[in-house]
């Protein structure tokens, strides 16, 4: 009687393990994939896709589905793409949202639902600190961590007067807060414009009359490129030190804007050169892949899918138990591209930050390499006010 007890329970737990063998992780992937932004969302999706490409479109042994939506950087259209993804598609795991103009309206449908969200981009205060959710884990940065590199990196040159522009949105406002709470100098003006804005004009001639001996702007997208050709245009550039965050420097921009990128100071978490065995044959395939180097954005898609896949796999793939899911993912026990990598109380990360040049390779390339380590395993401000 006792055998057949056993046999009865090993032939359940098998037939149980054949059931979730043969079910299919369904990952949600709302970016931004149109308008303005649109190259951001598509190097966060295929940074994602060739994560999921490497491991035979498995993540954790188990196989894996991504479905793909544009918020086309609008809150209504994320709001309707994120309810399809969970009412719908049925997906166990959502990632890749750009903005946080989108995200934070989306956000509370997708955690309400008992949903994990990997942010691959964003990361906001609203998130880091008080209301911090045991379901939102951020892999790329709080808004002010880079940004706030770049502030002391500014204080070190000894710049006594800095213009500041960004967008009038959450990400904008977090980051210019992120540069003024370590820079120690005068600021000549701070300038908000609208999200999306492409002529500059005005705010030219303002940079031009505040006697400022340096700018610092964050303007993701296609903002900074027509930024940074109507700043070369008037000749500013020449006039005074232009600062950014990594997102205004990156590999979008330089393609779009060329030459007169060369030698511009911008902050990062992430470079393509920096020397460890994850990023390497990162930068490799993503080259061979898509013939051209990845930006910060594609690191972050394809760091989230390495997470997914390490938290799924030392859980034997059962991810459908969000408890045991969430309990892995927080351990970040995967070899990020960045290098090291750990998430702080709050699910945000605790990492390097880096002052990087924009050159060309021995390619003749333009890309960025770094100059120098700005913090080192650097915890953001808000992690304190989080009850995690």
């Amino acid at each position: 009687m006792r055998r057949t007890s056993i046999a009865i329970l090993l032939g359940a737990l098998g037939m149980a393990s054949n059931v979730l063998a043969n079910e299919e992780l369904k990952i949600g992937l709302l970016s931004t994939l149109s308008g303005p932004g649109a190259a951001l969302g598509n190097e966060i999706k295929d940074g994602f896709e060739l994560a999921l490409e490497k491991n035979n479109n498995q993540l954790g042994g188990v196989s894996t589905k991504l479905i793909v939506a544009d918020d086309q950087q609008k809150a209504d259209e994320g709001r309707q793409a994120a309810e399809r993804l969970l009412r719908r598609d049925k997906v166990d795991l959502m990632t890749g949202m750009v903005f946080s103009n989108v995200l934070l309206p989306v956000m509370p449908r997708i955690l309400n639902s008992d949903t994990i969200y990997v942010s691959t981009n964003t990361g906001p205060a609203d998130y880091a600190g008080a209301k911090c959710h045991p379901n939102f884990f951020t892999v790329s940065w709080q808004n002010e961590d880079i940004p706030s590199a770049m502030g002391q990196y500014v204080t070190d040159k000894n710049h006594k007067s800095v213009f500041l522009i960004a967008p009038n949105y959450p990400g904008g406002k977090e980051s210019i807060d992120g540069f003024k709470r370590y820079f120690k100098g005068d600021v000549a003006d701070e300038v908000y414009v609208k999200l999306g804005q492409l002529d500059f004009a005005a705010e030219v001639a303002q940079i031009r009359a505040s006697g400022a001996d340096a700018v610092f702007f964050f303007l993701p997208g296609g903002m900074g490129v027509s930024f940074i050709k109507q700043l070369v245009s008037s000749g500013l550039n020449k006039q005074l030190a232009i600062y950014t965050p990594g997102f205004s420097a990156d590999q979008d921009t330089i393609k779009a804007v060329g030459d007169p990128m060369l030698g511009m100071m911008n902050a990062s978490q992430w470079s393509p050169d920096l020397d460890n065995a994850a990023n390497n044959e990162f930068v490799t395939l993503f080259k061979e892949k898509y013939g051209r180097i990845p930006s910060m954005y594609a690191a972050q898609g394809y760091d989230a899918a390495r997470l997914i896949d390490s938290a799924i796999k030392n859980i034997n793939g059962d991810y459908k138990d969000n408890e045991k899911l969430r309990a892995e993912i927080k351990k970040a026990n995967f070899d990020s591209v960045r290098g090291d990598f750990s998430f702080n109380n709050n699910n945000y990360p605790i990492q390097n930050y880096y002052m990087r040049e924009v050159y060309k390779n021995e390619n003749g390339e333009m890309t960025n390499r770094i100059l120098e380590t700005i913090f080192e395993k650097y915890e953001d401000p808000f992690s304190g006010q989080c009850g995690l």
